[in-house]
C-alpha cells in the first residue's frame, strides 16, 4: 500500500510539473477572426460565451462561441489579444 501511495504522488508531482512547462504561446501577427452568425438564445438565462483561440498544432485555431447559464454574482471576461515584445498571445475568457 505504501508503494501505491508513493507512486501516485509521484505521478502526481510530475504531472504538475509538467502543466507548469506549459506556457503561452507568441505568434508575430495575430489570425484573423472568422466570421459566422450567431445563433438564437436556446433558453431564457442564456448567456453568449465569444469564441476563442485554441493552440492545436504549432498554430492558433479558432473555438466558436457557445451559450451556457449566466453565473449568478459573476462576470464573464472575454479573452483578447495581448501584445508582448515576443509577440501577440492569447488570454482566455474567464468568469470572475
Amino acid at each position: 500500500m505504501k508503494a501505491a501511495t508513493k507512486l501516485i504522488l509521484g505521478l502526481g508531482l510530475v504531472g504538475t510539473l509538467f502543466t507548469s512547462c506549459a506556457g503561452d504561446y507568441y505568434v508575430s501577427e495575430r489570425p484573423a477572426e472568422p466570421y459566422y452568425v450567431r445563433p438564437a438564445s436556446p433558453y431564457a438565462d442564456a448567456y453568449w460565451v465569444p469564441g476563442e483561440w485554441a493552440w492545436r498544432g504549432n498554430r492558433y485555431v479558432y473555438v466558436n462561441g457557445y451559450y451556457t447559464h449566466a453565473r449568478h454574482n459573476h462576470v464573464y471576461v472575454a479573452g483578447y489579444w495581448r501584445h508582448t515584445n515576443r509577440g501577440h498571445v492569447w488570454v482566455h475568457g474567464h468568469w470572475r
